[in-house]
């Protein structure tokens, strides 16, 4: 054997092993680490003042009382964490984060000049906040297509 090929068969032993960790790992740390995101921005929002986002909660929804609707969306925000983190529940959890997010994608479209420096590319910081939601809608995706027991796997064969 060279030594090419034995530098080739190192490399392809740690990748094997790598893709597989990744595949039989990646759904639980998609799960946990967006349970912790929608946990912790549910709690900031329960305490008045605390979260970032709570002013752009109140100009986005100028139609209902955020004396009611704030902490309703932080428990709710909470539950979709907790359920998430905890594994709970999975269908119930993502139908919660499913019909949450339309929400936030709200000020896009009632407060373009909060979210636009320059439309359509350049965003603000608040902007930017929202945009991010993206990959939690892709990671509930991903997540819900393992609800009936679908799993990742590294092998292409299988």
């Amino acid at each position: 054997m060279t030594a090419n090929q034995k530098i080739y068969n190192w490399y392809n032993t740690i990748d094997i092993w790598l893709t597989q960790w990744m595949a039989a790992h990646a759904l639980t740390i998609v799960r946990i680490g967006l349970g912790i995101i929608f946990f912790w921005f549910g709690a900031l929002k329960i305490v008045p003042g605390l979260s970032p986002a709570e002013e752009l909660v109140r100009n986005t929804t100028p139609f209902v009382n955020p004396a009611w609707f704030i902490p309703v969306l932080a428990i709710w925000e909470v539950v979709i964490g907790l359920g998430l983190i905890t594994g709970k529940f999975m269908r119930f959890t993502l139908l919660l984060l499913f019909l949450q997010m339309p929400g936030t994608a709200l000020p896009l479209l009632v407060l373009p000049n909060v979210v636009w420096t320059q439309f359509p590319y350049g965003l603000t910081l608040e902007g930017q906040y929202i945009i991010k939601n993206l990959v939690l809608v892709g990671s509930g995706l991903a997540l819900g297509a393992t609800v009936r027991g679908g799993r990742l796997t590294a092998d292409p064969e299988a």
